[in-house]
């Protein structure tokens, strides 16, 4: 086993606390992929023959170490690949590493009985469509012939998948350091059901996500909100944009666009949370020039408006529609 699937068990209110934590994993070894909000994963390679320890043991000693430190627990799955140790990770139960067992055939063994949602990758429509047809474990999926899982899926799709129900994990760990997203949330003091303090909260976040972006010099391919309810439900809705952007009026208007396809109706919001995911340098994002007089001079003053943040302090200029409002 040299790959650790670490699933943080962070509440809401502290998923901002990741990037932390992914320093913590760092700390064993530089080959990790933050998995937003709350996973991770780790390629113990050289962790294993530096500290002499496997990577179930490994594992002990990271969850120990996430307690001690930060009062987080954690779930993980080892295994030989990415895939596979997501894989186990369905099966960990606190205090106890779920390992792939060694050998094809145990490998073949371990997953034969698994539900066909169980593979990285696989959504509900592709599960549906192969249980359509009798193929709803991946032991039914790795025997079916190859060209018959590219009929139902695709041809792509279809060898990829016949590939990982046979064990076969041909994924790497890329590390993306802690940079990858980027979260801000916003819970009321009381359950909330102006949807004008909504929208004032989420502008709120948006403001920030992007004075963070713009002082790392990077821009976001995607936004994602999340709104959780007082019976402790939520709704999560993701939005690509329609180009990276740092730019707080466009992050703005996605946030509002997601939040106002919800519907809500009179809905008692706990807490609002942002997150701006894809993160990429800023210089090597393209930019739409729109002739507009007024969306330049809104760039400019955004960049007076940071330049005043830095110096006096992140309340030193917000806009009109955040007066009075908590930080």
């Amino acid at each position: 086993m040299t790959i650790l699937c670490v699933r943080f068990q962070l509440p809401p209110a502290r998923e901002a606390d990741l990037p932390r934590l992914l320093g913590m994993l760092e700390e064993f070894t530089p080959v990790v992929q933050a998995l937003p909000p709350d996973g991770a994963l780790a390629d113990l390679r050289g962790a294993e023959r530096y500290f002499g320890r496997d990577a179930v043991e490994l594992a002990s000693v990271i969850r120990v170490r996430s307690l001690a430190l930060y009062g987080v627990d954690c779930l993980i799955g080892a295994g030989p690949g990415p895939m596979l140790a997501r894989v186990a990770l369905r099966d960990a139960l606190p205090g106890v590493t779920c390992a792939v067992p060694e050998g094809q055939d145990a490998i073949a063994e371990f997953l034969a009985d698994k539900p066909v949602a169980a593979l990285p990758g696989v959504g509900a429509a592709t599960a549906r469509t192969l249980g359509e047809y009798g193929l709803d474990t991946l032991g039914l999926v790795a025997a079916a012939p190859l060209s018959t899982l590219q009929r139902l899926v695709g041809a792509k799709a279809g060898r990829e998948l016949h590939e990982k129900a046979n064990g076969v994990d041909r994924g790497r760990v890329v590390p993306n350091a802690v940079s990858r997203s980027l979260a801000a949330e916003r819970p009321f003091e009381r359950d909330e059901l102006d949807p004008d303090r909504h929208r004032r909260a989420l502008l709120s976040a948006t403001e920030e996500i992007g004075a963070r972006l713009r002082a790392l010099e990077k821009v976001c391919r995607t936004l994602t909100l999340t709104v959780r309810y007082a019976d402790r439900s939520a709704t999560t809705r993701s939005r690509t944009l329609t180009e990276p952007t740092a730019h707080s009026p466009a992050l703005t208007r996605a946030a509002y666009r997601m939040y106002e396809a919800l519907g809500l109706q009179r809905a008692r919001v706990r807490a609002i949370a942002l997150r701006a995911e894809g993160l990429d340098p800023a210089d090597q994002a393209s930019h739409q020039l729109t002739f507009d007089p007024v969306d330049e001079k809104v760039r400019r003053i955004e960049e007076v408006a940071d330049r005043a943040r830095a110096k006096f302090g992140p309340r030193a200029v917000m806009p009109g529609g955040l007066g009075g409002l908590a930080a």
